[in-house]
């Protein structure tokens, strides 16, 4: 069990953090004595207008902190029992009080109860405040007698010879507490360090750089050799200095020679120091993130692009290999095509050779000019070939020039099937004209060149 008291003002913000539902699991208002309003923040309202008014009290709170150990559990009773006992003792019977208790839990997990007591110092009657002296002494007492006669086991710094000296950092004050929440750096890690500087040190000189070197500022202010941190919290000196030996006296003339107090900065502007290097350490912690970021980024991005440029490799030179195989695939079927086109070309020569006109429609033929008109047919015949195979070629895109052979498929059998209806049609036109009656107006030229545009018609 372990109480703890100290006096205070701002009594609305003890209010608020009294009444805080983030920290605490659970927290009731089990009691509010002495004032007309039945909330926390409109008690403490009314106290600290009795203060300002009937006293010059800042201070005009007592708060009591009561924490049981959570193997020995107190009830209710207990609990009342206890506080009634730290009032009479601290001179505080029947003054305004309110008691507030507090479920939260602990770093194991467990629930922990505990209770705030919060007197007013202020006694309206006689218009002064109530005097506090010994009340850690007097809350000792309380608890060793409230745990005897409760049958509760008490921490052995309770028991010790109160002729020993204690240590420094026996107990935290609400300001050390505050420190430690805000910095994160406990006390007993201040003085290790500070400590561990002082014995190191062997001089003055050496002391305040090693102070300097680990974000300690040496100031001074009511009282000289004040150590201001990097957060800007303040420590005395002799305070932080763990060694029993080492008095206060002794820290002021070891530092007085080369360090006198009126050459220190003041605590105001220490603090200002810490806080612009402070803020060049977070700026440079910033820039250090920042080009950890960049330099991640250009990493990531150097290998995505070197995997990009390998795959564009392997497609390259995939694609070279596909292209020189259909280079060769169409090579060899454009050597069987124009093998093919010529000997198709030989046939149809013999064909017309063969079926070239003799005797009279030879006669015929020559005196019409039709033979004439059938060479230009069978060239005009020859020209559409050509371009209809140039044209197929030219929309599936497998031949570079005009002279190469579709490779999609035989297209040299369709021009061949149609200068075969052309030859039919050229025969039919020959026995005709046999028939034709020839005249000076040039009839028969005119049906001639009829002929032909039919058959470029059909083409």
């Amino acid at each position: 069990m372990i109480p703890f008291g100290s006096q205070r003002g701002l009594g609305q913000d003890l209010a608020t953090h009294l009444m805080n539902e983030h920290d605490n699991e659970y927290q009731e208002v089990s009691q509010v004595r002495g004032a007309i309003a039945d909330d926390l923040h409109g008690a403490f309202a009314e106290w600290e207008s009795q203060a300002s008014s009937l006293t010059k009290c800042q201070n005009y709170l007592y708060s009591l902190s009561v924490n049981p150990d959570p193997e020995q559990p107190l009830s209710r009773d207990q609990y009342l029992d206890y506080i009634d006992r730290a009032e009479e003792k601290l001179g505080l019977s029947d003054q305004p009080r309110a008691v507030v208790f507090h479920i939260k839990q602990d770093r194991e997990g467990r629930a922990r109860e505990h209770c705030h007591v919060v007197w007013s110092r202020i006694d309206a009657r006689e218009g002064k405040a109530v005097q506090m002296a010994f009340d850690r002494e007097k809350l000792m007492m309380v608890t060793r007698e409230f745990a005897r006669d409760h049958g509760l086991t008490l921490p052995d710094g309770y028991y010790k010879d109160r002729g020993n000296e204690q240590e420094k950092s026996k107990q935290l004050s609400l300001y050390e507490k505050a420190q430690q929440d805000n910095t994160g750096i406990t006390k007993g890690d201040r003085m290790a360090l500070v400590t561990q500087l002082w014995k190191s040190s062997d001089s003055a000189k050496a002391f305040v750089q090693a102070l300097e070197d680990n974000g300690y500022i040496l100031a001074t202010g009511k009282r000289p050799y004040v150590l201001v941190d990097i957060y800007g919290c303040t420590n005395a000196l002799p305070k932080l200095i763990g060694d029993r030996s080492v008095r206060t006296k002794d820290i002021r003339e070891f530092l007085a020679k080369d360090f006198p107090p009126e050459s220190l900065p003041s605590i105001d502007d220490a603090v200002a120091l810490a806080k612009q290097h402070r803020r060049a350490i977070e700026d440079f912690s910033k820039a250090k993130q920042k080009d950890d970021r960049l330099q991640k980024l250009v990493a990531s991005q150097t290998a995505r692009r070197n995997k990009c440029l390998a795959d564009i490799a392997a497609l390259k030179e995939r694609q070279e290999q596909d292209r020189t195989r259909l280079q060769k695939s169409q090579d060899g079927k454009q050597r069987e095509f124009k093998q093919k086109y010529l000997e198709d070309v030989k046939r149809l020569n013999d064909l017309r050779a063969q079926n070239r006109p003799a005797g009279l429609a030879a006669f015929l033929g020559r005196v019409t000019g039709m033979n004439l008109i059938v060479g230009k047919l069978q060239k005009c015949v020859m020209r559409a070939s050509r371009r209809s195979i140039n044209q197929s070629c030219r929309r599936c895109g497998c031949f570079k020039n005009k002279s190469a052979i579709c490779s999609s498929g035989n297209m040299s059998l369709l021009p061949w099937s149609r200068t075969a209806r052309c030859v039919r049609l050229i025969k039919s036109i020959s026995v005709k004209g046999s028939r034709w009656r020839f005249r000076r107006n040039g009839s028969s030229a005119r049906k001639s060149m009829a002929a032909i545009t039919t058959c470029r018609q059909s083409h």
